[in-house]
């Protein structure tokens, strides 16, 4: 049997019909061939996956999982390396969906990284720390929304579908779980300067509880042109009110 390691943030699923909610989650948004399946330990999610008629291709870099997975499923593809490093080269489609029990430790390096190869993931349905989980999902207006809900909302569209209690993994995690899922909306690209967008972004969260118009004072300096977004906070802008203040600053930069 194998035992779940707290280096790697594992934390086995025992029940079946969770497994079942999170395969049956994917729409197949996108129109994708191949399901890419994050750290899938034990397979309580793979068997589920395996059942529908996409490809399937895991992604494990615990050796005990893989002897595991290579004996329970002998057809399965399993990688032995990790999701961060994949250059998704050599895919038999040009879309892919991505699943899995994420492993807490590395949930928002994986959730950058499918920011990062978005023109290829059309879909993701995962389970993250609750709280994570409610982060990316989250609208503007609340004390949750922050860096993450905007930079991924800016691409897709989020849901949050359901609660995942502690009791159902082994070892139960301290926290509860949540499960999202992500579709690709139709921007292709934003219409404003991409890095600018994320140094607003950042710039103004880092200081929250400041309105916009002292934060970008480290970007622009000091300038009499002003904007109505100046006077809020950056909970209370959506993404296209980033994009619009993005857009302002870009004109006084130049």
């Amino acid at each position: 049997m194998v035992k779940p390691k707290k280096h790697l943030g594992q934390h086995f699923l025992k029940d079946d019909s969770v497994s079942a909610k999170i395969a049956s989650s994917l729409t197949g948004h996108g129109g994708y061939q191949t399901i890419i399946e994050v750290g899938p330990g034990t397979g309580a999610l793979t068997k589920f996956l395996l059942k529908r008629q996409e490809d399937l291709i895991a992604f494990e870099v615990d050796k005990e999982s893989i002897a595991f997975l290579a004996n329970e499923f002998p057809n399965l593809m399993v990688r032995d390396e990790s999701f961060l490093n994949f250059d998704f080269v050599g895919l038999n489609s040009e879309k892919v969906g991505v699943a899995g029990n994420f492993p807490y430790n590395i949930s928002s390096q994986i959730l950058f990284k499918i920011l990062d190869k978005r023109n290829l993931v059309s879909e993701c349905v995962g389970m993250f720390q609750k709280e994570v989980a409610q982060r990316v999902a989250e609208k503007p207006g609340s004390k949750s929304y922050g860096i993450i809900s905007v930079f991924i909302q800016a691409f897709y569209d989020v849901e949050y579908l359901f609660t995942v209690d502690e009791h159902v993994f082994d070892p139960p995690p301290k926290v509860k779980s949540g499960v999202i899922r992500l579709t690709r909306n139709n921007v292709d690209e934003l219409p404003c300067d991409e890095k600018l967008f994320k140094t607003v972004v950042k710039a103004t969260f880092n200081q929250r509880r400041k309105m916009i118009r002292n934060t970008v004072k480290s970007l622009v300096g000091n300038v009499d042109k002003q904007h109505p977004l100046y006077t809020k906070r950056p909970e209370q802008l959506s993404v296209d009110d980033f994009i619009a203040l993005t857009l302002f600053l870009e004109a006084i930069i130049k």
